[in-house]
């Protein structure tokens, strides 16, 4: 169980105020990222999950009957990403990070430095190029280190079904980064 999962969200915080302060500090960066993966524009992701935590601040009197936080915050997120995927307005904004903007290390190894900073946006470029039910799989069980149980909670399906999707996704990508060195 992580951290976030032993934190007694309903018992100790007993204001809706002190309830989704906890709420914010344990799932703001992992839900802004994750949306991202969805949207693909981090002021659109932070937007998302902004108003994650308003629907969280309106569900406070029934947060007694919540089993999982994490699968709980983590499933509206995801469905207000989707919502957003949906919508008319959506249009398609890859951002990338071109890393050389950061400073390059002085040392010795900073030609392996910049191989992997380009292996790792290939690596990120590829992921989110994948199918919508590709990329959560990959970005839940890798990025987020959930369990396949975990994983198929948020998602409302099977552990097979996430553990088949897991092996496509996974040969997807092997696909695409083909003849990289």
């Amino acid at each position: 169980m992580t951290r976030a999962e032993n934190i007694p969200f309903d018992t100790v915080l007993d204001t809706p105020e002190a309830w989704l302060d906890t709420l914010m500090d344990t799932y703001g960066l992992p839900l802004t990222k994750l949306t991202f993966s969805y949207v693909q524009d981090w002021g659109k992701a932070q937007e998302i999950v902004q108003d994650v935590f308003l629907t969280c601040y309106e569900q406070y009197n029934k947060r007694h009957t919540i089993q999982s936080y994490k699968a709980w915050i983590y499933r509206i997120a995801i469905n207000r990403a989707k919502d957003y995927y949906r919508t008319a307005w959506f249009k398609r904004i890859i951002v990338k990070d071109s890393g050389f903007d950061q400073q390059l290390p002085t040392s010795l190894h900073a030609e392996h430095f910049v191989i992997q900073q380009e292996t790792n946006e290939a690596l990120a470029h590829a992921v989110l190029t994948l199918p919508t039910k590709y990329r959560e799989v990959i970005l839940l069980y890798y990025y987020e280190e959930l369990s396949v149980h975990e994983v198929a909670t948020i998602l409302r399906c099977g552990d097979n079904t996430v553990k088949t999707r897991l092996k496509r996704a996974r040969e997807k990508l092997k696909t695409l980064l083909e003849g990289r060195d």
